[in-house]
């Protein structure tokens, strides 16, 4: 979250953020509040200036064998206030905090300010879309020719916005995990495997709570969800920890399957493996100085387009506006393949660069020598990638007028055989 002395201090600045991120949220409970919590301060302050004041002159009154009850029994008082001064204090602090954990980062300043995706600038773009003799067909209709994906089955066992993969539709969801996982391992990132279920406090940590509640799914009669994505238990791998900056920048690449209601995505997607309830993504986390994550970032979007370039998968990269950004994220760049049945660019990498947003919420420090002040650490992350919508590019840019579907050249090894059919 930001901190609270700069949002007091930044009211305009902060609320031009929102007005940019198109974010309706009004800062005038957060302004009457912390006058408030300001007013709180003050007069506990003047209160124990006299408590302390009253207790020397207790003092000098007992050693004289002068009578004191009566400031005793006053400084009692005196004391029953300020108990009732901190409980108030405390609920507003509560409430200021609940306000803090609503308002989103603050994009860095070379962010373009646009209302929504239409205006997110392409800032570089790699292939060229193949040109097909025949009319291609939709990633869902090639599965289901192939028998290799059936998402009416699911949908009997499941409900709407799931897939099983079948065979060789199978084996490529996972030769693609184990693809993207080796060679994230070669770019430097450290292999780890995370929990499906995460507690509050994580989902705090990352900024999925409080506002993005509707999207999750929660254990029912537990505080625990369904992680949406490795970024929540990977970030909070180091929660409440002060790290040893000499070792920064420290990379992981971590695979989850990742579960998301969609609220508000009605109507959106709903054939096909675009935007399922669960699917399987390969997550690529950083931890780093903060004049570092710019950098970071730029090394991680290109660790991530070497994915797509191994697979030979045509995509482009843009800079996402104030409007499109994530609620966490300082800075955003997508990279987005081409769906040759939808004839257009396809979101299926997203890396962010969170500066201390996250890490304040979930309290992740470092020292930059062992007697340095702690300062907090910049989170970054991204997909590397999502390996359902990778599964769906690849059958619609490899078809074939068959029906079939060549295996990319780098999954052969994996799949062990070169044509789907």
């Amino acid at each position: 979250m930001l901190d609270l002395k700069f949002v007091r201090e930044n009211l305009d600045v902060v609320k031009t953020m929102l007005k940019n991120r198109h974010n309706p949220l009004s800062l005038d409970e957060f302004e009457k509040l912390e006058k408030e919590r300001r007013e709180i301060l003050g007069e506990v302050e003047a209160l124990k200036n006299k408590r302390n004041t009253a207790s020397k002159e207790i003092s000098v009154m007992k050693k004289n064998g002068e009578n004191a009850d009566a400031l005793v029994a006053e400084m009692r008082e005196v004391g029953d206030k300020i108990k009732e001064l901190d409980a108030r204090l405390k609920d507003v602090e509560t409430k200021l905090t609940d306000i803090l954990l609503h308002i989103p980062n603050i994009p860095k300043e070379d962010v373009p300010i646009g209302k929504d995706d239409t205006e997110n600038p392409e800032i570089r773009k790699w292939g060229e879309p193949k040109k097909f003799s025949f009319e291609p067909k939709a990633h869902w209709d090639i599965g289901t020719d192939l028998d290799i994906l059936d998402a009416e089955r699911a949908a009997k066992v499941s409900g709407a916005r799931f897939t099983f993969y079948k065979g060789l539709g199978a084996r490529l969801e996972r030769a693609c995990i184990n693809f993207m996982m080796d060679l994230h391992a070669k770019q430097g990132y450290t292999e780890m495997l995370a929990p499906y279920i995460v507690n509050r406090d994580s989902m705090i940590g990352t900024g999925q709570l409080p506002k993005f509640a509707e999207d999750m799914f929660k254990l029912e009669g537990l505080d625990q969800y369904l992680v949406p994505t490795a970024e929540v238990p990977a970030t909070n791998f180091h929660r409440e920890e002060i790290l040893d900056g000499a070792k920064l920048p420290e990379h992981y690449t971590v695979y989850t399957a990742s579960f998301r209601a969609e609220a508000g995505s009605a109507g959106r997607d709903t054939r096909g493996l675009i935007r399922q309830h669960q699917f399987n993504k390969v997550e690529l986390i950083k931890f780093a100085l903060p004049e570092e994550s710019c950098d970071e970032l730029e090394g991680m979007i290109h660790d991530a387009e070497e994915v797509l370039q191994l697979l030979k998968l045509p995509y482009h990269v843009v800079t996402l506006c104030t409007g499109d950004m994530s609620f966490t994220s300082a800075k955003t760049y997508d990279i987005e393949v081409w769906m040759p049945a939808q004839n257009c660019y396809r979101e299926i990498s997203s890396c962010s660069n969170c500066l201390d947003y996250q890490a304040r919420r979930a309290n992740i420090k470092f020292r930059r020598t062992p007697k340095d002040k702690p300062e907090f650490v910049h989170t970054l992350n991204g997909s590397g990638l999502a390996v359902g919508r990778t599964v769906a590019a690849i059958l619609e840019n490899y078809q074939q007028e068959d029906g079939s579907v060549i295996v990319p050249e780098v999954l052969v090894p994996y799949m062990g055989v070169e044509v789907i059919k």
